[in-house]
């Protein structure tokens, strides 16, 4: 099997390239980044992109892949604006989606978020769910969606709000709970290899 990703350099996406290069059933793994892999992340296995997101049909003759990977994300505030974010957060994942449809791919596995609803007043969980709905509709054979609560792992940037939740994890319900972004790629990686047609929606709890 050959894959796709994007957002390889985020917590959930560092954890999927690794357990993907790991995985015997797979063969390939191509990124697309906005920036170049750490060295550390590099291997045989992986063939890494450096692309531009708003012109990704550049990037067409690359894309092709049996499965996708999109741990793509931001927040608000990395982001700078509510439309800013909207473009990272939906329309590069649905441009990618499109893309490697094109290019012949079957099965996208989506990192999405607890709460996503189109229908939510909370714009994160509205632009969330506005994505996992976007992707259903394209076509394609299979679609796996991970619906994490607060992520848990080695950031790159600090976050105060985080780290507390973390901490006082424990008290509140298991729906809520926090994961660890590992647990995400792994359930992600192994609903690749199984590769089941239709759509499958994991909840934080399942994770």
């Amino acid at each position: 099997m050959n894959v796709l990703l994007i957002g390889a350099t985020g917590l959930v996406g560092r954890e999927c390239l690794r357990l993907l290069v790991a995985e015997p059933a797979i063969m390939r793994v191509v990124v697309l980044a906005r920036r170049p892999l750490p060295p550390d992340a590099l291997g045989p296995k992986v063939e890494s992109h450096v692309v531009d997101f708003d012109h990704l049909e550049r990037a067409a003759e690359i894309a092709k892949a049996d499965a996708v990977f999109c741990a793509l994300g931001t927040t608000i505030r990395r982001a700078g604006s509510q439309q800013r974010f909207r473009e990272v957060d939906f329309g590069y994942p649905l441009a990618v989606a499109r893309l490697a449809l094109a290019q012949g791919a079957r099965h996208f596995l989506l990192v999405s978020a607890l709460g996503a609803d189109s229908r939510s007043r909370v714009f994160y969980n509205q632009v969330k769910g506005d994505l996992e709905a976007a992707v259903r509709a394209l076509g394609y054979r299979s679609v796996t969606i991970a619906r994490p609560s607060l992520l848990l792992g080695d950031r790159e940037e600090f976050r105060l709000g985080e780290k507390v939740f973390a901490r006082l994890g424990w008290m509140v319900p298991r729906r809520w709970k926090p994961v660890p972004a590992v647990d995400v790629a792994r359930v992600l990686v192994r609903a690749a290899v199984e590769d089941a047609a239709g759509v499958r929606v994991i909840e934080s709890r399942e994770i």
